[in-house]
């Protein structure tokens, strides 16, 4: 089990197609802060290095979601992969 099982669980139970969660709301769902790399776009964007395989990209495509830092550094965008 890794730290992103518990986000991947929360999307999979999700039937919205799109969503938003703060930074906060991700936390609390893991059970822990996210790292200072979260805060990066890079960090979330699973489209942009499909190679580089990440666990919080992992976990949210295994939820059935793509993931997208919002501008504003403290949100997430969750849209249900087609």
């Amino acid at each position: 089990m890794n730290d992103y099982d518990a986000l991947r669980d929360y999307l999979k139970k999700q039937s919205l197609p799109e969503f938003v969660l703060s930074f906060e709301q991700i936390e609390q769902i893991i059970g822990a802060a996210l790292p200072r790399a979260a805060q990066r776009a890079s960090w979330w964007e699973s489209r942009r290095s499909p190679q580089e395989k990440m666990p919080q990209r992992e976990a949210c495509l295994a939820g059935g979601y793509v993931a997208t830092r919002l501008p504003d550094g403290r949100r997430v965008r969750f849209r249900r992969m087609k």
